[in-house]
């Protein structure tokens, strides 16, 4: 059959290109600059004169930049350049490209905007409030429509593994985010919303997108990438394609269970925890699977090894990547994860992925397709060579001190004297002790965001004077053959011609673990028992908990009292403390705020733990109340008048969501916030200090008020009365 001539389009690749270099260094200097707020935790606002440069606010853009940004541009930099490729044809629709790329960096833009004004939803990988949500849904669509329409039109037969991973990756993430990203916004002229999901609820369906997200955004496009770059790069075909369909298949299927593992000893039912560990463990096999596919790879090319950058990144980066798959699924045994969960060894564990996998294995991937693209050698392989070597330090800087850092905070937090009283009762005590392991990290990452500069340098002059021309290529069209399988031909191969189903497949085998897990919880009454003491938040309540979102506050603080000794006894000492959390307590949290760090102590039993006063004073200057800390100022609520226009609004919204507020309560929602915030307000003169300096200052109207009517309230509904569970 006569050939075709066609154009590989690079001109769409070379647009992700330089956006992936772009946003790898903005990602990688936020999440800098959010290391050095440890050891200086208010260089950025200036005292608290740049609000929006807290760490609350920073935190979550940092990993939105790293992950959707960074990554996701890398992702479909190497999609597109690969596709076309594998699949020889140019992508169906140049114009779709330029709408996806387009409108996925106006989507990263906004993100950049409405962070750090506190437009957020407080649920991790996942803060992007409700216009941009659709936004991303929209862009998602377009790409798909561009990968499926390729894939329709290609005119190689047999679909290769990496897009097995791409499609995968297409049809699992648009489940995740739109299913996780449901809420209700208060009014069509606002960017508030509500999860529609509450407490336990909240929680499962969050970190099964959470989980899943690492999953399927930031682990199966990453994998589709190596097994296309990595034997490009070594010229050397993949070790074993049977290994890459068990990988594959096994990977997407168990993956999707394993997000519980995140909740273990919270008040989600036993059987969702049991369930997620029992997945989590035997995600070792497949996950290995793809690492010693990719290392075996190298057989016989290791020499090259010595002397190429390129697969000095690709190597180190599928070692981390083993490395990551082996600690994740050990952590989700209960006894090791009742020692990791809230402290610095998951942020260590998770940034051997991130640093180690994502980066190194972009990194490679770029020094890779600057001299495809450019037609030319690379312009300083001892350049590359240096940015390796300083990456990897980097790396080893960064993580080894919170693994330390992990182990000194859950050993200081579980210790006990002879006579049962906690060794270290102040629990800054145990953030001071680490210090010295923030400014290693912070040290580390400076290194690896050094490397990474070096990397940007090293593309842009190599790039420097050239153009990107769409690339000639040739193949015959497909020939029409009968879609039952031909003899001999093996079930796989047959469904690698059938694109379509391929892609059914795949959803079908991401969806069962998660609708197993759901449902029951969402349709199941008996799996939440009701707290009949728990009460839905008061107006003022609910503008504080609104004002704790915005600062992010759930990034440092817990809000979940777990079954231990240790944990009762230091958040909870007494018989009418309320004890460790139950599921009940949620039932009126959109969002739940369980948190997944504390660099400061468990909140939900802070109710009444210390007086107005204590906490008017915390939030102004941490070190006035707790010296040593190392939490934000908060000057600017003090200044800023609370704006309650839209309380109505938002109670009606949660009274959709199913909380109990009655029709009256909605209509005098202005005058009980109101009264509330002046009870406050003289509570506060109790103290001289406050009548000297803020008696003529109006502060019942301003947010401070708020955020402590809410810090008041949490767990006394079950402090004050016992509880009874129906």
């Amino acid at each position: 059959m006569e050939k075709q001539q066609f154009y590989y389009d690079n001109k769409i690749v070379k647009l992700f290109f330089w956006a992936t270099v772009l946003w790898g260094v903005v990602g990688m200097l936020v999440g800098l600059l959010v290391a050095f707020l440890f050891l200086f935790p208010n260089y950025l606002t200036f005292a608290g004169a740049q609000p929006w440069l807290g760490f609350g606010r920073l935190r979550p853009l940092h990993t939105n930049a790293a992950i959707f940004a960074f990554v996701g541009n890398g992702f479909f930099l190497g999609m597109y350049y690969s596709m076309q490729r594998l699949l020889k044809t140019r992508m169906y629709s140049r114009f779709l490209g330029l709408v996806h790329f387009w409108g996925w960096q106006l989507i990263i833009v906004a993100a950049a905007i409405t962070l750090p004004l506190g437009y957020s939803s407080s649920k991790e990988y996942a803060e992007l409030q409700w216009p941009i949500d659709i936004a991303v849904t929209l862009i998602w669509v377009v790409m798909g429509i561009n990968m499926i329409g390729t894939l329709l039109k290609r005119r190689q037969r047999h679909i290769y593994v990496a897009i097995w991973f791409y499609i995968s990756t297409l049809v699992t993430i648009a489940m995740l985010y739109i299913v996780n990203n449901l809420e209700l916004p208060i009014a069509l002229s606002s960017w508030k919303s509500y999860s529609v999901y509450s407490g336990v609820k909240d929680a499962m369906v969050q970190w099964w997108y959470g989980h899943n997200a690492v999953a399927f955004f930031l682990t199966t496009p990453m994998l589709g990438l190596m097994y296309y770059f990595l034997p490009k790069a070594a010229n050397r075909p993949i070790y074993s394609y049977r290994l890459s369909i068990i990988h594959f298949w096994t990977l997407i299927f168990i993956y999707i269970w394993a997000g519980p593992h995140h909740l273990l000893y919270s008040s989600l039912p036993e059987w969702i925890q049991n369930t997620g560990t029992v997945f989590s463990v035997m995600l070792i096999f497949p996950s290995w699977g793809g690492m010693i596919n990719g290392l075996l790879t190298l057989r016989g090319a290791w020499d090259k090894v010595r002397e190429d950058p390129i697969l000095k990144f690709f190597v180190v980066a599928i070692t981390a990547y083993g490395m990551a798959t082996f600690e994740g699924p050990m952590l989700s045994f209960k006894n090791l994860n009742a020692i990791a969960h809230f402290t610095d060894w998951i942020v260590g564990h998770v940034h051997i992925g991130t640093l180690g996998w994502n980066g190194f294995l972009l990194s490679g991937m770029i020094y890779w397709l600057v001299k495809k693209l450019y037609k030319t050698e690379l312009y300083s392989t001892k350049l590359a060579n240096v940015h390796f070597w300083i990456g990897t330090i980097g790396i080893l800087f960064y993580s080894m001190p919170l693994y330390i850092a992990g182990f000194a905070q859950a050993f200081m937090w579980k210790q006990f004297n002879p006579d049962g009283t906690l060794t270290y009762g102040n629990f800054l005590e145990t953030v001071t002790q680490i210090i010295p392991m923030y400014a290693m990290r912070a040290f580390g990452g400076t290194l690896y965001f050094t490397g990474f500069i070096l990397l940007a340098y090293n593309v842009v002059m190599t790039a420097k004077g050239k153009t990107v021309e769409d690339e000639l290529a040739e193949a015959a069209p497909l020939e029409k053959i009968s879609g039952t399988r031909a003899t001999k031909e093996g079930l796989h191969a047959w469904l690698e011609r059938k694109a379509v189903l391929f892609t059914v497949l795949a959803l079908l085998a991401t969806a069962v673990g998660g609708a197993v897990q759901i449902i029951p919880l969402l349709v199941k009454e008996t799996q939440i028992p009701k707290i009949a003491a728990v009460k839905p938040y008061t107006p003022l309540e609910l503008e504080g908990r609104d004002i704790y979102i915005r600062e992010g506050c759930n990034n440092c603080h817990s809000q979940l009292v777990r079954p231990f000794r240790s944990e009762v006894e230091r958040y909870a000492p007494k018989a009418g403390d309320g004890g460790y959390s139950k599921a009940g307590e949620y039932i009126y949290d959109f969002p739940f705020l369980w948190g997944s760090r504390r660099t400061g102590p468990d909140l939900h039993r802070e109710g009444g733990k210390y007086n107005d006063n204590w906490h008017f004073n915390h939030m102004y200057d941490p070190r006035l109340t707790s010296e040593g800390s190392i939490m934000p100022m908060y000057p600017w609520m003090f200044d800023t008048k609370l704006d309650y226009s839209m309380i109505e609004a938002k109670m009606k919204t949660m009274k959709i969501l199913g909380v109990p507020y009655t029709d009256e309560e909605i209509a005098g929602a202005k005058a009980k916030l109101e009264e509330q915030a002046k009870s406050i307000e003289q509570s506060l003169r109790q103290d001289p200090e406050y009548v000297k300096n803020y008696a003529e200052a109006n502060m019942q109207d301003k947010e401070i008020v708020a955020l402590i009517a809410y810090l008041q309230r949490l767990g006394n509904d079950v402090k004050t009365t016992q509880t009874a569970q129906k």
